[in-house]
Parts: structure tokens; C-alpha cells; sequence
């Protein structure tokens, strides 16, 4: 389901009528061709513009994220947006500043090209005076023969140039050396470039700034080839303000997909964002108004105590990803986990997501009293304490207090027919799950 209405309703921000200010003040332009050529390109006629996807993995991940907002907020300034999913580029993958990547098989690429290519399609609008169109680099590369790549392509391409790359040079000090498959991507991106520009008429390319090698690659060979100059511009990559690689969370990447990451786990992770990384997330993953965002960062400066600017970063972007309904259950769930809310009403999955971290266990149905079911969860280490928990009032299951040592939970009250959600006191939390 595509969530463009959402971004539509939020981009009237009259101190925006130039979108590449708005980039700039967003934080959004790290390095690019001339800027002040690209400002006026961007002020004048539509342009069409592109930015590239590879399927090397079954999901777009929060580095993506930034990509397509870019990309959307380009679109909303009424120019023209190509989403490319890499279906060859995304056989041979990029360089890592490491190690060679895992070749993927190509049933695999292609079936990663479908997912990618419905994730893009939900930051973009397909109608209108400015309709998105989605583009597969396969259909120019597979009818292309290695002579006619070399001759027509390869030909354009210094490898002294070639090693400068970034990427190629961190790779090539390295003990794994680079091999010539992934030597050769940067060719691949730019043939991207070229045949966009003959196509469509593409004038930009937008990527990560750790991809600046391979888009310039394609405004040079759009140079060479075609005697025409286009634009290309670089993100920054962001990091948090402590230095650490934004994007993580407990050494997990946070994907797009809610099979992968689900929308508690999403919502949760900009929930936590620090302090002194919350206006800067504003600026490049929401489209809150300049005037709404500084007063969010006064608020996070003056009450860092009410955690406004988390909230509602974390309430725009989940909604921005998984829609305004999973971000609602998502928030339901997590009052409801601390006897704010009904945690009847709140479905399977979402439950499950939302108490993945408790500690939980596992028991049959004949060990159901409550003070074996506190001592099973780990909430008290003995019997005699799970008694003292529940006579100081301090047992609840299912956010419903137990008074009596010797009451025994009836099946009748565990969630989704297996479920049981224990606390004691205010903020100790544990989950049972009871066997068949």
C-alpha cells in the first residue's frame, strides 16, 4: 500500500519553495556536481532523475529510506522520478570496503527485484502531471554481448581513474584484493546513467556520498559518450552523534520489510534515538514543516524529559513505513504492556513483537497457579518470594492484579488461546507461553 498521500499533506512549507535549499537545510547534500547549476536546474522546467536500488537482499533497509525520501521530496517539487531495482547490478553487487560479497543465484536476484521494486513504488506516486516510472537494469545489460560491453562501454573507461575509486582503492590495500566482477560495477552504474539519459532524458542521479565513484562514473561517460553534462549529488551518510553507524539496532540491520524488522522493533528504534540525534533525524526521514521541527527541537531541548521529538519522530516515520494503523497498534501495544491498555485487543503478531525481548518461558497447562507461573518467568527466584509479590499487591497478569497466593490462571484468559503476560511491581515484565 503506497503511504504518498501521507507526504503529500505534509510538504506545504512555504519556506520551501526551492527544494534544493530545502536538501541543503535538511542536511540532505553532502557533495555533488555544481550546486549552483543543480539549484537552478531543480528552480526551473522538471527534470527527470534517478536513483538505484540493488536486490541484495530481500528488503530495502534504513540507508534506502533516505534515498527515497530524497526522491520523493524531488517529486513533490514536481520533477520526474525513475526508481531503479538493479536486476544485474544486483548479480555482481558493489564493492564493500571489506570482502568480496556472496554471489547471489539468479532466480534469488529476481525474486529480490520484485520485492525491492514494491517497496520503492510506496514512496513514489505513479499518477498525476509527474508519475514515477520503475526501471530494471536487466533489459539493458542481458541483450549485450561482453564484445559489445567492451567495445561501446568499456572503451570509455580509464583504469587509472577506475583505481582511484574509493571503493576500489580501500578494497585493493585490503588483504582480499577486489576481483574484476566487482572491479567492473562502477562501469555497469555508469552504462545505468547513459542509457537513462538516451531514454528519458535523465539529468540527476542521487545516492549515498559512499557512492560518489560509481555516479560520476555515469556523468562522465554521459560526457565522453554523448558531449552532455548531467548532475549527480551525493548524501551524507549518517551517523549518530556519538559516532556510532546509525541504522542498528543490537547488531541487526533495521529493514523495511515487517516480516524482517517488525513495526514494534521499527517503531521502538526511533523511539530511542538520542537526544542529540532527534532534530537531524526530522530534518531527512519526515516531512514535519521547518516551523513544526524547530519547535520540536526546543521542546527536546527545554523537556528532554517528555521525549516529544521521539515520539513523534518515531510516530512519522513507522507511519511513513508501515502505514498509520500498524503505527497506532504499535503505540497500543507498548501502553498496554504497562497496564495502559487492553492487551486483549491487540493482535498476534503485534503482541509477539512487542514482548520479543521479555524474558519468557515456557510451561504446561497444569502449571498455571500464579506462584509457579512467577517463579517459571524468572520475575522471582523462589517461591516464597513470588508469595510475598503477590500479598504486597505486586502481581499482575495480564495487567489484572492476583491477591491470592493460591489463584490458578484459567485458559480462558490466555492471549491468542497461549499467552500470558506477567509483571511485578510497575516495570518488570515477563512472558509465559503455555503449551498444548
Amino acid at each position: 500500500m503506497s503511504h504518498v498521500n501521507n507526504l503529500e499533506s505534509q510538504h506545504n512549507d512555504p519556506a520551501f519553495a526551492n527544494v534544493w535549499q530545502e536538501l541543503k537545510w535538511r542536511g540532505l547534500v553532502h557533495v555533488s556536481t555544481d550546486g549552483t547549476e543543480l539549484e537552478k536546474l531543480l528552480a526551473g522546467d522538471p527534470i527527470t532523475y534517478y536513483c538505484g536500488f540493488d536486490p541484495t537482499a530481500p528488503s530495502l533497509h534504513l540507508g534506502n529510506l533516505v534515498q527515497l525520501l530524497v526522491m520523493r521530496r524531488l517529486q513533490l517539487a514536481g520533477h520526474k522520478p525513475l526508481g531503479l531495482v538493479g536486476g544485474s547490478t544486483g548479480l555482481i553487487g558493489d564493492p564493500r570496503p571489506t570482502a568480496e560479497r556472496t554471489l547471489n543465484t539468479k532466480d534469488t536476484v529476481a525474486e529480490w527485484v520484485g520485492y525491492l521494486q514494491g517497496q520503492v513504488r510506496r514512496f513514489l506516486s505513479f499518477e498525476g502531471d509527474n508519475p514515477a516510472r520503475m526501471v530494471n537494469n536487466l533489459d539493458w545489460t542481458a541483450p549485450l554481448s561482453a564484445i559489445d560491453f567492451l567495445r561501446e562501454i568499456g572503451k570509455h573507461f580509464r583504469v587509472g581513474t577506475m583505481l582511484r575509486k574509493d571503493a576500489v582503492a580501500s578494497r585493493l590495500s585490503s588483504d582480499e584484493g577486489i576481483s574484476y566482477t566487482e572491479f567492473s560495477y562502477q562501469i555497469l552504474q555508469g552504462m545505468d546513467y547513459l542509457q537513462l539519459f538516451r531514454d528519458y532524458g535523465c539529468a540527476l542521479q542521487t545516492g549515498g556520498s559512499d557512492q560518489w565513484g560509481n555516479l560520476t562514473s555515469g556523468t562522465e561517460l554521459i560526457r565522453k559518450v554523448e558531449g552532455k553534462s548531467v548532475h549527480a549529488l551525493g548524501t551524507p551518510l549518517i551517523t549518530n552523534s556519538d559516532g556510532t553507524k546509525f541504522g542498528k539496532s543490537e547488531g541487526n540491520a533495521i529493514w523495511l520489510d515487517p516480516d524482517m524488522c517488525s513495526p514494534y522493533t521499527f517503531y521502538q528504534f526511533w523511539l530511542n534515538t538520542a537526544d542529540a540525534d532527534v532534530v537531524d533525524r526530522l530534518k531527512v526521514f519526515t516531512f514535519l514543516s521547518r516551523a513544526e521541527i524547530e519547535t520540536l527541537g526546543q521542546a527536546v531541548e527545554e523537556r528532554p524529559f517528555a521525549r516529544e521529538g521521539q515520539k513523534k519522530l518515531a510516530f512519522e516515520v513507522t507511519s511513513l513505513v508501515h502505514g498509520v494503523d500498524a503505527t497506532e497498534k504499535v503505540i497500543a501495544a507498548s501502553a498496554a504492556l504497562f497496564g495502559n491498555g487492553d492487551l486483549t485487543v491487540l493482535d498476534e503478531r503485534t503482541l509477539e513483537a512487542a514482548t520479543a525481548e521479555l524474558p519468557s518461558a515456557t510451561i504446561s497447562a497444569d502449571g498455571l497457579g500464579i506462584i509457579d507461573l512467577l517463579v517459571a518467568s524468572g520475575l522471582s527466584d523462589s517461591k516464597s518470594a513470588a508469595r510475598r509479590t503477590v500479598g504486597e499487591g505486586g502481581a499482575y497478569v495480564n495487567n489484572t492484579k492476583v491477591s491470592d497466593p493460591d489463584a490458578v490462571i484459567a485458559r480462558e484468559q490466555l492471549l491468542h488461546g497461549r499467552y500470558l503476560l506477567l509483571r511485578r511491581g510497575k516495570k518488570n515484565l515477563a512472558t509465559i507461553e503455555v503449551s498444548a
